[in-house]
């Protein structure tokens, strides 16, 4: 999957995996677990998109792939770059933002956008079972 509108790619601070085909973009400040969070869904069978930096380029909706220096790598805090099983370019389904508490028990559906394209957003910060949530979000989405 290429751009098709010749823009540059948008680079975020944020990782990325994927659940067959459907991206999940990690973003927060460092230090917030993003490249944990990476690794916990990893473990549940998700494939690693990107690590650290994700490109973004928009083509009939909003892709997510690793620029080519760190694709198949992601940092594990005190063990250093592991190489990893690698997806992507993967049409991105949802953003977690992991350095935003979310304060409600059933939450607003949230959005944030891209590139003009909009995307669910949910709020990961502050620890819980957010990985195996996401994973459940990724395979079937989010009722009411």
């Amino acid at each position: 999957m290429q751009k098709s509108d010749g823009q540059s790619p948008l680079v975020l601070h944020a990782s990325c995996v994927a659940w067959k085909g459907r991206g999940l973009i990690l973003v927060g400040p460092s230090g917030s677990g993003k490249s944990t969070t990476a690794l916990h869904l990893m473990a549940f069978g998700a494939d690693l998109v990107a690590d650290d930096r994700t490109e973004l380029f928009s083509s009939d909706g909003l892709w997510a792939r690793a620029p080519d220096a760190i694709r198949g790598l992601i940092e594990a805090r005190g063990m250093g770059l592991l190489s990893a099983r690698t997806a992507g370019p993967v049409r991105v389904a949802l953003v977690a933002d992991l350095g935003r508490a979310e304060d409600q028990r059933l939450p607003p559906h949230r959005t944030v956008t891209f590139l003009g394209e909009t995307l669910p957003l949910v709020l990961c910060g502050g620890g819980g079972p957010y990985p195996a949530a996401l994973l459940q979000y990724l395979k079937e989405g989010r009722s009411a």
